[in-house]
């Protein structure tokens, strides 16, 4: 089932699940034995050390990269889970936008970068920084579809408006194939009558979109990072394991549902 099926995971706010997503999601996908690549384009790292690999031992990243310093081969590490591999950042990253903000077709630079590997996966997951910058850019122009955390707090639904205004832009004007994977509502407290506000607004927002799983506020998907491993490796029983091993379900229901 070779697709390479590329997907950002993306929200211009900070805090809002996106590198928990990207990490757990993508384990969860090689956990089912999909060969999974997830690359980290968040000059923080956070994805890369949520693997487990340690960003000072990183000699060459995906700065190296977009640069044109490296080819694409040398920059993917192998995981402790098989069918997971990383492509790491580095806060070298940050340089690349302003390296990049005078080159021409400067938002293609990922898009070109991905080009030699992409039928080698079965899915490509891409963390984005939180923000709307050239990185961010760059991986909705390479995409072909965003799965978009939805944190359900008060101001969320707000931001949301803003991150859609510059995913119908890039549509518009790089990738007219990029679509909305889903809405992943994130951090819901079963006990809390605003997470159930935020669900059912979502829902009769945007229909269809919205993921019929959720997920918790969890602590031990809050602890596995600082342990360099995804949930399922650091807690297989947790609410937060279960929820992204249903992620993945549903979202290879929906692929399977668009190529039937």
């Amino acid at each position: 089932m070779v697709m390479g099926k590329l997907i950002g995971i993306a929200n211009q706010k900070g805090g809002v699940g996106k590198t928990t997503t990207a990490v757990n999601l993508a384990a969860s996908l090689a956990a089912g034995e999909r060969k999974t690549l997830l690359i980290d384009c968040d000059s923080q790292g956070n994805a890369t050390s949520g693997v487990g690999i340690n960003k000072e031992d990183v000699k060459e990243h995906i700065y190296h990269g977009l640069i044109g310093e490296a080819p694409i081969e040398n920059l993917i590490y192998d995981t402790e889970i098989e069918y997971l591999k990383v492509l790491p950042a580095h806060i070298d990253l940050a340089g690349a936008e302003v390296e990049l903000i005078s080159v021409e077709r400067r938002e293609q630079y990922l898009r070109n970068l991905l080009q030699p590997i992409v039928d080698d996966y079965d899915f490509i997951l891409i963390d984005c920084p939180p923000s709307l910058g050239l990185i961010t850019i760059n991986v909705l122009s390479a995409v072909d579809s965003v799965i978009i955390p939805l944190q359900c707090e008060y101001y969320a639904l707000e931001g949301l408006g803003h991150f859609l205004n510059t995913y119908h832009r890039v549509r518009q004007s790089f990738n007219p194939r990029l679509t909305i994977e889903g809405i992943l509502l994130t951090m819901f407290d079963k006990r809390n009558n605003l997470s159930h506000q935020v669900t059912e607004e979502a829902r009769k927002h945007f229909k269809g979109l919205v993921f019929d799983t959720y997920i918790p506020r969890n602590v031990r998907l809050s602890e596995s990072p600082s342990f360099g491993k995804p949930i399922i490796l650091y807690d297989i029983t947790s609410s937060g394991a279960k929820s992204y091993l249903n992620l993945a379900q549903e979202l290879l229901k929906r692929q399977r549902g668009r190529h039937a």
